[in-house]
């Protein structure tokens, strides 16, 4: 029966992360709003853009290839993927033994190398140095996410989420100064993957110095709403990554029955709650950077990566 559990728990998942991206989306951009004194849009905005794109033939560039055909989807269907081994309300299923945090992040590589060959393939200057700029970030957030992983790892024993937030949960981990330092890495990565450096402004195209938003200004119609959808589902998947990494409470253990999923569901959704409303809170307190000084901002965060690992190889006595 447990099996039978781990499945119906895994398909509410899929279906609650999709339809809560756009929620998100727009959650955020609401607070967002408010906080600045403005009335802001209705939070299910989001989902209705998303709907009236969907409607709309995309018109591709004489010279587009393949690339441009095929990379939304790519990009779409790996968010879909990794939003999908993320564990949120539940332990245990079906997907748990893949949801490996390497494995995440080699997704969410493979759609950023998707946005990058889309922003190249039309030979456009400002799509050629929005995706110049990502993958040099790239270089920088994906090391510093591989030492957070790597710091998580030592304490748990293994790099699966699900049993990551098992031993959180359980509490053996304690409160450990190397902890800490993964989690500023992680929230550092997590903002440079959702387009939420303070150079960028994911909610506009008009940015002169963003760097997603520009590898996707010559898409349109269906195209754009998939590569809109997939930022959308990268920000849900991080929210919940964190959620369940170092907020791992209320989570219905492995091979529970329905009935035990509604304070998972309950206390899911109040930690997403609050992670927007922190997100929201940031953007609204944090002034713009120049863009130089985008890798310092990233730097940091691999260098505290780094140093909580070799603190936790120091303090355990594995040197």
């Amino acid at each position: 029966m447990a099996v039978v559990w781990g499945i119906l728990a895994q398909a509410l998942h899929i279906a609650l992360i999709l339809a809560a991206a756009p929620l998100l989306t727009g959650l955020v951009r609401w607070l967002k709003a408010r906080m600045m004194g403005r009335r802001g849009a209705d939070p299910l905005q989001p989902a209705r853009d998303l709907l009236k794109l969907l409607r709309k033939t995309p018109v591709l560039a004489e010279n587009a290839s393949a690339v441009s055909r095929a990379a939304p989807y790519v990009a779409a269907g790996a968010a879909v993927a990794a939003a999908a081994l993320v564990p949120s309300f539940a332990r245990g299923m079906v997907l748990a033994p893949l949801s490996d945090l390497i494995l995440v992040a080699g997704l969410l590589a493979l759609g950023r190398v998707a946005m990058a060959l889309a922003g190249m393939d039309v030979g456009t200057p400002f799509g050629g140095l929005g995706a110049a700029r990502e993958m040099s970030f790239a270089a920088l957030a994906e090391p510093a996410l591989v030492v957070a992983a790597l710091t998580l790892a030592i304490l748990a024993g293994t790099t699966n989420l699900d049993a990551i937030a098992a031993a959180f949960r359980e509490g053996g981990l304690g409160l450990r100064v190397s902890l800490g330092l993964a989690l500023v890495a992680m929230v550092a990565v997590a903002i440079a993957e959702n387009a939420r450096i303070p150079v960028d402004n994911p909610s506009t195209h008009l940015e002169l110095t963003m760097v997603h938003e520009a590898m996707i200004l010559e898409a349109s119609g269906r195209h754009l709403a998939l590569w809109e959808y997939a930022a959308m589902l990268r920000l849900a998947l991080w929210l919940a990554l964190l959620s369940a990494v170092f907020l791992p409470f209320g989570q219905a253990p492995a091979g529970a029955a329905p009935h035990v999923w509604v304070v998972g569901l309950a206390a899911w959704l109040l930690k997403m709650g609050a992670l927007a409303l922190a997100l929201a809170a940031f953007e609204s307190a944090i002034a713009k950077m120049r863009v130089f000084r985008v890798p310092e901002f990233l730097g940091a965060a691999l260098l505290l990566g780094l140093l909580g690992a070799i603190y936790l190889f120091v303090s355990t006595g594995l040197t």
